[in-house]
Order: C-alpha cells, then structure tokens, then sequence
C-alpha cells in the first residue's frame, strides 16, 4: 500500500527539496450545497460573504464536475480516478468502499513529508483497511457510514454534541458539527506553530453539512423563515450560513498565524443541491441548471471550485476549461512539488497551466459522469450494453449528450433544446466514447471490495445492514428502519478472512448502545459453505456463533426468524472476531 512509503520519509525529502518551498493545502468539501447555494452565484437569499471572499481573492472553476452522490465524488478526489474503477461508486451496499490498493491524496502528501489530517465525512470504509486513519492521515475525527445519524454510529447522534472517532476511539463532542470539524481542523493546523509551522501540512475537510437532516441551530433558521421560506429551506440555507461563518474563522486564523501566503485554500461542493431548491413548487435557486443532487443534468454534478493561494496564484480569475473531481490529485502533485506514486495512471490532469493562465496547450477533453448504482444489470454480460448502461451524461466544453439527449451547453445552459436528431454523428462519437470509458474503468467485472476480518490492525470488525448486498428487499441506514418490525430484508456481505482460524460472530437486530430483544425464534449464519442454525429465546438481544475459516475470500449471510409472523429478515449487525492468535 502507498501508505507505506511513510517510512521512507527520509529519503522522500532528498528528493523532493525543503519544506520552505511547499506550501500547506486546506482542501474544503461541503455535503449537498450546489452551484447556486452562496451569494456569489447570485442566490437571492443567502449572504455568504466568506465563501464570496474566496471567490474574489482566488481562481473560479466555472465548469467544474463531481459525481451526483456523496461517496463517488470522494473516490475520485481522492485517488484521481473514476469512482468505477477504484471500487466506490456507490453510498451502500458494500460499494462504499474505496480499494485498499488504491493511493490517496493524503498518502502522496505523507510522502512527501506533509502531516496530514482529515475531519469531518469520509464516507469510503468505516474498517481496517478503508478508514481514513489507515489512508495516510495522521490525525483525523470522523464519523461514521455517510451521514452523522446513519446507522453505525452511535444511537443518538443528531448534529449536536455528537459521539465521532477520533483516530478510530470514540469520543464525546460538544457542540454543533460543523463547528467541531472546524475546531479540530484549527487544533491540527495550530500544533504546527510551535516549530514555526516548518513543516507543510495537508488538511482534508470533507463536512456533512448541508447534509440531511436538515438541522441547525434556529439562530440560523429564522432569518430564512421570516422571509416566507418553507422550514426544509430555510434550514438548509442557515446551515450555509454556520458554515460561512466557520470559513471565516479559518481564514482569520491562517492570517493571524502569519501562513496565510503559503496556504493553499480549495473550497468545492460534492454533488449539486440536496436542499436548495424545490422543483415541485419551485421554490429556492439553482442559477438556471436543470437538475440537482442525483441528476446526470448539468444542476446534478456542476458545483463551485475555487482555489486560493494568495501572492501566487491570481485573484479574481476564472477557468472556463471544462475540469473536474478527478483533476485535482494530479494538480496538487505539480502545484506543491509532490513525489509522484510511480505505479499510478490518473484519469484525471492536472490544471496547475491552467491555474497560471497558460491554456494556450490545453488539449480538448470527454468527462464522463454517471449513476453506476442504480443500475443493477451492470455487470451481467447477457444484457445488451445500452440496457446495462446507468444514467450518463458525456462531456465536453460545448456538448452534453445525457442518456440519448443532446445539449450544447455554450447556448442552451439550462438544457432545454434536445438536439440529438440535428446532430447524430455528435451523439454516435460521444456514445462510443462513453462505451470505450465503460469497458476501461469496468474491466474488473463487479468484483467486490470485501470487509477484512482476523486481520491484527482491527479485531473485531464491524458492520451493518447498510453495507450489505442485497438479496432481499435492500438495506437499511437509519434507526426507524431498524426499528420497523414489518421490514423484512436481507443481504450478504463479501468478506476476506486475512487468517484462518476460530472466529466468532455476534449478530442481532439492534447495535450495542440500544439493546433490545430482537423478536426471533431462530438464528442461522452461512459463512461460506458451512452453515449454522440455532433456536434461541424471542427475548434475546444477540446470539453468537463460533467457526472455523480457512484464509480467503468469502460470503456472510445471516438470518432470524420473526416469532410473530415466521418471516426471516438479516441481523442488521454484525461483529466478528478471531479467536486464536
């Protein structure tokens, strides 16, 4: 794993030159805020004069690109490649979890020499190997699964005063989220000030908010509502409004701190507005997209980016070249003077000619984005290709061809002109090029990324329905799910086991923090192909079961049987651990 070339720091700094000519990188992802939510996209609502402030003193990406979801567009920012192709492409069901093989943008940054600390929404892999502490960041308080309250973090999380794992340990926080992740970041950025900030660091603030739920404090919220805003609304946009002020307070210090010239800020959105508009009663502002969060229409996956360094790079400027997620891995390499990994091919380019307003070389580029979740057909080889194929949109600076439809994006931005039938060799050229995409960053054919269990960097490992593959009605990923005793669902989950021996599987219905009797007659696992069944007591809270593993690959399911109705729904958690050794 990349990761490990950590212990070679020594030998990184010959190579790379003094920290002095490296400057410290903050970078910034907001949950669910899109293009139009910030003042300085013209939202008729909000004033948010720290998100402007960046916008004005720093370079505007003004075609920028994520995925439509949470955990793609993070695959990608962090490895530089499609979300496809690294194993992420999706918020549930196992495909969350991002390669272990994979180096990520902190992994290059330790490399070179960078501390390194991640706060706030990781949403790859909660376990050994995916979480952020074993993917080159030093320092990191987190949460859990893709949302603060998701199942599998603790019962009764709600955005304020929350339980987060601080370096993997759980830990009491208090106060609202937003503001802990900001605190955090500050604490990380000012352990650096008594060596004079010597040495760089790289700082990843992935946040959850604009996330639902929808909560803030009403402080926030009732500006918008005396307005006549709906309550959604208004507590989306006071949500901007905390984080606005929160970016305020990181500025202000890098400036008080003295490092504001050799700090680089990158601030972007990671899919387009989950609560800024409504487009049932219209209510809310989208700056003229069609689409929003989900949407392979421009609304869905077209987000603000700016990047600030001032003294270096320009103010005020903006990019018109197509960009997106992928590329900043690759910039940030050239732009700080990283040691590149060696073994590694980006999907992504770099844009630093860009950012110092060289474009004049800039070779025409196809972006491709699209829904590889909902499309369960994906991998089966008997289903024709346009049938196996997600919701897509194929990019280019003039052109967006969107499941068959045709937009030429420079005159019709609001993608209301379908004009496939005028222009079918565009639609031929780009449909090919998506397919030839498709092949490349598909060739692994749905192999599963697994859960690792009995290795000795975490026992037990831990997970739950929500990380399940479903064979049976889906997953579950919230608590009054858990609790619904007419839902009957269920699913496997692909495992590794790192060493063969004894293992020991705790399954029930609740998590630990909120035992109750699970309402089952009878338990039964498969691991494999060595199956167990037991009766237990309807009272019971949990049942384990002891097996023996060989090393390997392998498929867990579970069962309990409802005593009321008979019917068989998963145990929604799971905890395994090696016995022996």
């Amino acid at each position: 794993m990349f990761s490990l070339v950590k212990s070679l720091l020594a030998v990184v700094f010959g190579c790379t030159g003094s920290f002095a000519s490296q400057p410290n990188v903050i970078l910034i992802v907001t949950d669910d805020q899109g293009y139009g939510d910030m003042s300085c996209h013209g939202n008729p609502y909000l004033k948010t004069p720290n998100i402007d402030r960046l916008h004005d003193e720093g370079i505007s990406l003004d075609d920028f690109h994520v995925d439509p979801y949470c955990t793609p567009t993070r695959a990608a920012l962090m490895t530089g490649k499609y979300s496809v192709r690294v194993g992420a492409w999706a918020v549930t069901e196992g495909r969350q979890l991002l390669n272990a093989k994979e180096a990520t943008m902190a992994d290059v940054f330790a490399a070179s020499g960078y501390r390194t600390g991640m706060f706030g929404k990781w949403h790859l892999g909660d376990p050994y190997p995916y979480a952020p502490r074993y993917r080159g960041f030093d320092d990191t308080v987190h949460h859990l699964a893709g949302g603060v309250d998701e199942i599998g973090n603790p019962v009764g999380n709600d955005y304020f005063s929350d339980t987060y794992y601080r370096n993997g340990v759980p830990e009491k926080f208090h106060g609202y989220c937003t503001d802990v992740f900001f605190d955090e970041t500050l604490r990380f950025i000012r352990e650096g000030e008594a060596t004079g900030f010597e040495q760089p660091f790289f700082v990843y603030l992935p946040l959850n908010a604009m996330h639902g739920p929808l909560t803030v404090d009403s402080s926030y919220s009732d500006p918008f509502l005396s307005k006549g805003l709906s309550e959604p609304r208004s507590k989306f946009f006071g949500m901007v409004q905390n984080f606005d002020e929160n970016l305020g307070r990181l500025l202000q210090s890098l400036n008080q701190w003295g490092i504001d010239e050799s700090t680089v800020v990158i601030f972007m959105g990671d899919n387009g507005t989950g609560g800024g508009v409504d487009f049932r009663t219209m209510e809310g502002y989208n700056a003229g997209m069609r689409g929003k969060k989900g949407s392979t229409y421009e609304g869905g996956h077209r987000v603000a980016c700016f990047v600030r360094w001032p003294g270096t790079l320009d103010s005020g400027g903006t990019l018109e070249e197509l960009t997106a997620h992928l590329d900043w891995l690759p910039t940030l390499i050239d732009l700080c003077g990283l040691e590149k990994p060696s073994d590694v091919a980006f999907d992504g380019r770099s844009i630093v000619p860009l950012l110092r307003g060289k474009s004049s070389n800039w070779r025409e580029r196809k972006l491709f984005v699209d829904r590889q979740a909902d499309q369960l057909e994906m991998w089966n080889p008997s289903v024709e290709p346009e049938q196996k194929y997600p919701s897509r949109v194929i990019m280019t600076e003039r052109w967006r061809l969107v499941n068959g439809e045709l937009y030429d994006i420079l005159d019709d931005p609001s993608q209301k002109s379908d004009l496939a039938r005028q222009n079918p060799k565009v639609v031929e050229s780009l449909s090919a090029a998506y397919e030839e995409h498709f092949k490349d960053v598909a060739d692994h054919g749905g192999k599963f990324t697994p859960f690792i269990i009995g290795a000795p960097e975490e026992n037990p490992t831990r997970f739950t329905t929500r990380d399940w593959h479903p064979t049976d009605g889906g997953v579950i990923w919230k608590m009054s799910l858990v609790e619904d005793d007419s839902l009957f669902v269920n699913g496997f989950w692909a495992l590794d086991t790192r060493v063969e021996g004894r293992y020991e599987f705790r399954i029930s219905r609740y998590p630990r923090d909120m035992e109750k009797p699970m309402g089952a007659i009878e338990a039964r696992i498969k691991v494999g192909e060595t199956s167990e069944s037991i009766n237990i007591q309807p009272g019971e809270t949990y049942t384990k079961f002891k097996l023996d593993l060989k090393a390997g690959p392998t498929i867990l399911q579970t069962w309990l049987t409802d005593e009321q109705t008979k019917n068989v729904r998963g145990a929604y958690f799971v905890e395994v651990k090696r016995l022996d050794g």
